[in-house]
């Protein structure tokens, strides 16, 4: 997992070959108008997911704790303060479910390891070994989830 400020993207785009990409297409939207809905940015390469909900209680996200197999997930924080559950998947023992082919995700029924915070401007990445629980707040969060074809 990674946790940083859009300002030190660039620092990670040696990290994947899609990230430049990827960061490029959140430095040139206007991240603040962009309507909630799904976004090709790469064909299925890359594709942007914008939200704007009320948050929810850590024990509603942790009921849907997740990682991905096929997917990175860069989710960033435009507006609001968002909160995250995050543990290491090796540390994970209890599936809730089986994997989702189609949807690309697993969920565990493990509590979180940590839990952190981002504001506007701040951003996580989420890699196939990150199960994290997002949406943690009490009040409006606007993000948007990039999720990176491995």
């Amino acid at each position: 997992m990674i946790i940083d400020t859009i300002q030190n993207a660039s620092k990670y785009f040696p990290v994947h070959p899609l990230f430049a990409k990827a960061f490029e297409y959140i430095n040139n939207t206007d991240l603040a108008s962009t309507e909630a809905g799904k976004y090709e940015i790469d064909g299925v390469n890359l594709k942007a997911i914008f939200s704007n909900k009320k948050g929810m209680t850590a024990e509603e996200s942790v009921a849907k704790f997740e990682c991905h197999d096929k997917h990175i997930d860069i989710q960033l924080c435009i507006a609001g303060n968002e909160q995250f559950g995050w543990k290491p998947r090796e540390k994970c023992t209890t599936p809730n479910g089986d994997y989702n082919e189609e949807k690309d995700v697993q969920f565990y029924s493990d509590k979180p390891d940590t839990f952190f915070s981002l504001t506007d401007g701040q951003f996580a990445i989420f890699f196939p070994e990150d199960v994290h629980a997002p949406m943690i707040g009490d009040a409006e969060i606007k993000k948007m989830v990039i999720k990176v074809k491995i």
